[in-house]
C-alpha cells in the first residue's frame, strides 16, 4: 500500500513561503527593508555573498539523463497521463516536469524551513507598510529564443495567473491587488491590507511567461506547443500521454548563479507515464526509466528479487524524511446530504481496521496518521495549553467540546479485521444521528439508504478498501468502488462530482495560504480548488488566518495545533498511514551530495549522473 501513492499530491508549505515584518539585510528601522532573500520569520542561513547552497556538489559532473514517473503533481496534472503542456490552468491533464522550463522571482533553500533567494530577482525591497514589494531584476535574464526577460513580463505573468489562473494560484493571490513594470528592471508588487503573510512570498516562486508570447495565444487553452520559457530546461520530444523528454539549456543565462550552481546537471529528464502500475513495475526492472519512489509496501517487501537487484545493478534505499507526513485519507464529501453529519462521518471511519490491514497488507511498514500535521510539531497532542486556549476560546460556543480536550485520533482497533467494539459504536453513532436500520441496510433520518461509492482512477488501494467495505456492509452500509480513467477522475473531482475519493496532502514546515485552497469556506464552492471535503466551517477560517498571520515561528506552531484540533473534530476524512521516509529504487547511474538538503530529496536538482558507475552495470 502507498504511503504517498503517485496521484495527486499537493504540498503544503514547500513552495509557499512566507514574509515576516523583520528581514535580514535591512536598511533601516523605520524604512523600505532590502534583502537578498525571505523567509517567513527573518532566519536567512546564507550571507548575501554566498557560492553556492550547502547541500550541492559545486563541481558536480554534467550530462546523461535522468528518468523516472511523475511521483506527485501541480496544478492540473495527473498522475498517469497528460494531454496539454499548460500546468497552470484548470483545463486538461497537465504534462510532468513543465516547471522545468520556467523561471521564477527567487527559488527554495531546501536546507531551511521556509527561506527564499533570488533567481530572477537580486534584490527585493520591503515597503514598511508590507503592501509593496519592489524587486530588481538582474539583467541578464533570458527567454530560450535570446529575448530579454523583463519587469513587463513579470508584471504581465501575475496578472495573468491571478485572472486566469489554476485555482490552486488563483485562489492563492487574490490579495495580490497589481503587479506592474517600473522599466526594464523593477517590478512593484502590491498587496492589499490584510493580505496573509505569506502571500508576497508565494508571489515570488510563481512562473515567469513571456508576455509577447502569450499576446498570440490563449493562455486557458490545453496546448501540446512547447511554450517558451527561461528555466534550465525546454520542451523535447514528446509522446502525449506517454512520455515526456527535457533538454538541458547549454547557455541558461542563470547557470553561474548561486542559486543554481551545482544543479540541473542532467542533459536530459524525462518522464514517463503508465496507466497500470504493474506495467510501470515492470517497465522499471527492465529498465525503460532508471529512479523510482516505491509507495508499495508488498513491492517493497516482496517485489525487487529481480535479477537487476542481485547482481547489484539496481539497489534499494531507504533515506530519512524531516518532513511533515501531511494528511493521506479517505476524504468524505459532506456537501452531500448522507455526509453532513459529523456522526456519520466518523461511523463511518470506526468500518476501517488500520492495524488488521497494515499487518496483513502493508508488512507492518506504516502508523496510522492521525493528524493534519503528522509527524511534525504542528500536531496537536494533550489538551490544549494556555496559548491555544487563547484561540479556542473565543469560539468555544461553536466547537465540538472534544476540542478542548484530548485532540480526536482514530481508535486503535483489536486487529481481527473485524472489531466489534468499534462496529457497535459505529452504529450507536448512526442512531444518534437519526439513521434507521430497516432489513439490513441503514437509512438516513431522510429515509433513503446510506451508500457509498470510493471513486479512483488507479486500483492500488482495492486490497484495503474491499476490507473496509465488507465491515461497512456488516452495519448496513452498502459501500462500492468505482474506478474511472483520469480525465473522468480529474473532471469529477473539480466538480467535487463523489461520496469519498482519497488523497494525500504533502506537509510543508511553515503552512500558509494554500491551506484556505484545502480547508477553506470560500474554496469549498470553488470548482477545481482541493477543498475535496467541501469544509465550510468559520473556525477553521478564523485558525487559518491565525497560521498564515502569524510573526514568529511558535505563534504559528500554537495556531496549528489549535487549527489541527478542530479539523480532527470534524471527522472530515478517514484518516490513512505513513512512513517518515522514502523507499527508493534505483538503477546504479546516479550520484549525488553526500549530504543532501534536509527538508527535500533534492531529485532531479542537485543529483548528477555517474558515467562509471554507468559503465559498470552496462548502461553507459
Amino acid at each position: 500500500m502507498s504511503a504517498a501513492p503517485s496521484r495527486r499530491t499537493l504540498v503544503l508549505g514547500a513552495g509557499v513561503i512566507a514574509a515576516s515584518a523583520a528581514l535580514p539585510g535591512s536598511s533601516r528601522a523605520d524604512g523600505p527593508r532590502t534583502s537578498h532573500g525571505l523567509s517567513s520569520f527573518g532566519e536567512l542561513k546564507y550571507p548575501a555573498d554566498f557560492p553556492n547552497f550547502a547541500y550541492v556538489n559545486p563541481e558536480a559532473p554534467r550530462g546523461g539523463r535522468f528518468s523516472a514517473q511523475l511521483a506527485s503533481t501541480m496544478g492540473n496534472q495527473a498522475s498517469d497521463t497528460f494531454n496539454t503542456l499548460n500546468i497552470y490552468v484548470l483545463r486538461g491533464d497537465g504534462a510532468a516536469g513543465m516547471n522545468l522550463t520556467f523561471d521564477s522571482l527567487m527559488v527554495r533553500a531546501l536546507d531551511e524551513p521556509d527561506a527564499l533567494y533570488g533567481l530572477l530577482a537580486r534584490s527585493v525591497e520591503i515597503a514598511q507598510d508590507g503592501l509593496t514589494y519592489r524587486f530588481a531584476l538582474r539583467p541578464q535574464a533570458r527567454f530560450h529564443d535570446g529575448s530579454r526577460l523583463t519587469a513587463k513580463d513579470v508584471a504581465a505573468s501575475l496578472m495573468l495567473l491571478k485572472e486566469k489562473g489554476h485555482p490552486e494560484i488563483a485562489q492563492v493571490i487574490r490579495d495580490m491587488t497589481e503587479a506592474v513594470a517600473e522599466g526594464d528592471e523593477t517590478v512593484v508588487v502590491r498587496f492589499a491590507p490584510g493580505r496573509s503573510r505569506d502571500l508576497p512570498l508565494f508571489v515570488t516562486t510563481l512562473p515567469i511567461f513571456s508576455q509577447a508570447y502569450y499576446e498570440k495565444r490563449d493562455f486557458e487553452a490545453s496546448s501540446l506547443e512547447p511554450p517558451l520559457g527561461s528555466g534550465p530546461y525546454r520542451v523535447g520530444r514528446i509522446e502525449a500521454g506517454r512520455f515526456i523528454e527535457f533538454e538541458r539549456v547549454a547557455d541558461y543565462w542563470a547557470a553561474d548563479l548561486p542559486v543554481t550552481i551545482g544543479q540541473n546537471n542532467f542533459d536530459a529528464i524525462r518522464y514517463e507515464y503508465f496507466r497500470d502500475r504493474q506495467v510501470a513495475f515492470e517497465a522499471f526492472k527492465g529498465g525503460a526509466f532508471t529512479f523510482r519512489e516505491e509507495f508499495t509496501s508488498r513491492v517493497w517487501a516482496t517485489g525487487y528479487d529481480f535479477p537487476a537487484v542481485t547482481e547489484g545493478r539496481v539497489r534499494k534505499e531507504v533515506v530519512p524524511d524531516a518532513r511533515p507526513s501531511g494528511t493521506q485519507g479517505w476524504w468524505i464529501n459532506t456537501r452531500r446530504e448522507a455526509f453532513r453529519d459529523a456522526r456519520i462521518r466518523e461511523a463511518i471511519g470506526l468500518c476501517f481496521d488500520f492495524t488488521w490491514s497494515n499487518k496483513n497488507l502493508m508488512f507492518g511498514a506504516y502508523q496510522r496518521t492521525a493528524s493534519f500535521f503528522e509527524n511534525s510539531e504542528l500536531k496537536a497532542t494533550g489538551k490544549p495549553g494556555r496559548e491555544e486556549l487563547a484561540l479556542l476560546d473565543p469560539m468555544r460556543a461553536d466547537l465540538p467540546a472534544d476540542v478542548f480536550g484530548e485532540p480526536w485520533s482514530p481508535p486503535d482497533s483489536d486487529g481481527t479485521g473485524q472489531d466489534r467494539a468499534l462496529l457497535s459504536r459505529a452504529v450507536a453513532l448512526l442512531r444518534e444521528a437519526g439513521c434507521t436500520r430497516e432489513g439490513g441496510t441503514i437509512r438516513l433520518p431522510s429515509g433513503k439508504p446510506l451508500e457509498i461509492e470510493f471513486l479512483d482512477n488507479d486500483p492500488v488501494f482495492e486490497p484495503v478498501t474491499h476490507p473496509f467495505i465488507r465491515n461497512l456492509g456488516l452495519i448496513g452500509i452498502k459501500g462500492r468502488i468505482r474506478l474511472v480513467d483520469a480525465s473522468q477522475y480529474q473532471a469529477r473531482l473539480k466538480d467535487f462530482d463523489f461520496d469519498v475519493t482519497s488523497r494525500r496532502y504533502a506537509g510543508g514546515m511553515t503552512p500558509g495560504p494554500e491551506l484556505r485552497e484545502i480547508y477553506g469556506s470560500r474554496a469549498a464552492d470553488t470548482p477545481g480548488s482541493n477543498n475535496l471535503s467541501g469544509i465550510a466551517n468559520p473556525a477553521v477560517d478564523t485558525l487559518i488566518a491565525k497560521v498564515v498571520d502569524a510573526t514568529s515561528r511558535i505563534e504559528m506552531v500554537h495556531a496549528a495545533r489549535a487549527l489541527d484540533r478542530v479539523l480532527r473534530a470534524g471527522r472530515y476524512w478517514v484518516p490513512m498511514w505513513y512512513k517518515a521516509d522514502h523507499r527508493l529504487a534505483l538503477w546504479d547511474v546516479y550520484g549525488r551530495p553526500a549530504q543532501g538538503p534536509a527538508y527535500d530529496l533534492g531529485v532531479p536538482g542537485v543529483w548528477w549522473y555517474d558515467a562509471a558507475k554507468a559503465r559498470r552495470i552496462g548502461r553507459n
